[in-house]
C-alpha cells in the first residue's frame, strides 16, 4: 500500500492510450478515485479517437496523445507536462508507445505491472508494481493499481455522457423501440463470426420476435464488406449503420437497444458502460480474462474447445490469456447456439419474469 487510509495524492495521471474495451475498463476505476479522493486532480493521457468517446467526462484533464503523429505526438504531450510532476502516475498500458511516452511524464511513483504481466519490458519504466494475480479480468487488472494505492472499493459505475443532441442524431437513422443490435466485428478478423451465422440470427429476431435490427461498426473496409454481405443474405433487412455514426453516436444507438450481440471487440464493452447486456461471441480468447463485464451469464464459450484443437491441451494447462488466431476458430460456434441464448436473454428480459 502506497497511501495510508485517510491520506489521498495531491496529483494523479494515468497512462491508458487504447483500446476502446479497455478504456472503457479502466472508467470504472477512475469513478472510484474520483469517489474516494474527490480532491485529488486526475489527468489522463489518452489516445485520440479513445478521447472522442470519454473526452467529456467532467472533473478530468484529458491530453491527447495522437500516435497517427509519430514522434510529434512524443514532441506534444513533452510540451504538455512540462514544469509538471505528479505524485502518481498509473501506467496501465503494456506496449512500447506508452512506455515511451510515460518517460514525458514526471511522477513519484510509477505504478506499473507486475513483473510476471508487464509485456514488451514494461517493468523498466516503473518503480512500482501491482501485485500478480493468477487468471484476472482485465477490469480486475485495472483494479489492482487503486488497491495498491489502499482504495479496496470498486465502484462498478462508468456514466459516459451522451448529451442530447446526440440522442436525437441517432434517433432519426434509428427503427422504432425495441430494436437488437449486432455489432459484427473486431478489431481482429480471426475474432469475426461468419457473416452467414450473423444473417441467419437476423432473420431469426425478425420472425420470432418481430424486432429490427440494426447492424452497426467503425468506417474499416472488413466492416463495411461485413455490413453489405450480412444486409444481402438477410430476408429481413437490418438498418446498416456501419462506419454511419461516430463513437459517441454508437454508444448511443447501443444505450437504446435491447441487447448487443458482438464477438470480443469494444462495443461490447460500450454495452456494458451503458448497462445493455450482450450476447458474446467467445473462442479465440478467454472469456474469463475479456468477456462483457456484467453478461457473464450471456456469453457463448467455445475457447475451451478452440484451446484443445489447436494446443492439445486444456486452458488450464497454457498461459493465461493464450489467444487461438486461426482462422475459421469462430465456426465452432453455431447459429443454434446464438439462437438459444437470444431465446433464454429476451425471456429474462420479460417484465413477467
Amino acid at each position: 500500500m502506497i497511501f495510508h487510509t485517510g491520506s489521498s495524492p495531491r496529483s494523479l495521471c494515468i497512462l491508458r492510450l487504447s483500446a476502446i474495451g479497455d478504456i472503457c475498463h479502466v472508467l470504472p476505476v477512475v469513478r472510484t478515485l474520483q469517489h474516494h479522493w474527490p480532491q485529488t486532480p486526475i489527468t489522463w493521457v489518452i489516445g485520440k479517437l479513445e478521447h472522442s468517446l470519454v473526452g467529456d467526462i467532467p472533473g478530468i484533464e484529458f491530453i491527447i496523445f495522437d500516435k497517427s503523429k509519430g514522434l510529434t505526438a512524443y514532441h506534444q504531450l513533452f510540451q504538455q507536462l512540462r514544469g509538471r510532476r505528479f505524485d502518481i502516475l498509473l501506467h496501465m498500458q503494456m506496449s512500447l508507445r506508452a512506455s515511451i511516452a510515460s518517460m514525458l511524464i514526471p511522477a513519484n511513483t510509477r505504478l506499473g505491472f507486475d513483473r510476471k504481466r508487464a509485456n514488451d519490458l514494461q517493468w523498466l519504466f516503473t518503480n512500482k508494481q501491482i501485485p500478480y494475480w493468477e487468471k484476472q479480468h482485465v477490469l480486475d487488472s485495472f483494479f489492482s493499481f487503486i488497491e495498491t494505492l489502499g482504495i479496496q472499493e470498486h465502484i462498478l459505475k462508468w456514466d459516459i455522457p451522451i448529451s442530447e443532441s446526440t440522442r436525437k442524431q441517432v434517433s432519426n437513422i434509428l427503427p422504432d423501440a425495441p430494436y437488437i443490435v449486432i455489432s459484427p466485428c473486431s478489431s481482429m478478423a480471426y475474432r469475426n463470426w461468419t457473416v452467414e451465422g450473423y444473417a441467419a440470427v437476423t432473420d431469426y429476431i425478425n420472425e420470432k420476435y418481430q424486432r429490427p435490427v440494426v447492424i452497426t461498426g467503425g468506417p474499416s473496409a472488413i466492416e463495411k464488406e461485413y455490413g453489405e454481405k450480412i444486409s444481402a443474405l438477410c430476408r429481413h433487412r437490418p438498418v446498416n449503420l456501419v462506419g454511419k455514426t461516430s463513437l459517441k453516436e454508437l454508444l448511443a444507438v447501443i444505450d437504446g437497444a435491447e441487447l448487443l450481440i458482438a464477438p470480443d471487440s469494444g462495443p461490447a464493452h460500450m454495452a456494458t458502460a451503458v448497462n445493455t447486456p450482450v450476447i458474446g461471441l467467445y473462442a479465440c480468447t478467454n472469456p474469463d480474462r475479456a468477456r462483457p463485464y456484467k453478461s457473464a451469464q450471456w456469453v457463448i464459450n467455445k475457447y475451451p474447445d478452440a484451446i484443445r484443437a489447436e494446443y492439445h491441451k486444456t486452458a488450464d494447462e497454457l498461459p493465461w490469456g493464450i489467444r487461438v488466431r486461426r482462422a475459421g476458430t469462430m465456426d465452432k460456434i453455431t447459429i443454434n447456439d446464438v439462437t438459444d441464448m437470444l431465446d433464454k436473454l429476451i425471456l429474462s428480459l420479460s417484465p413477467d419474469q
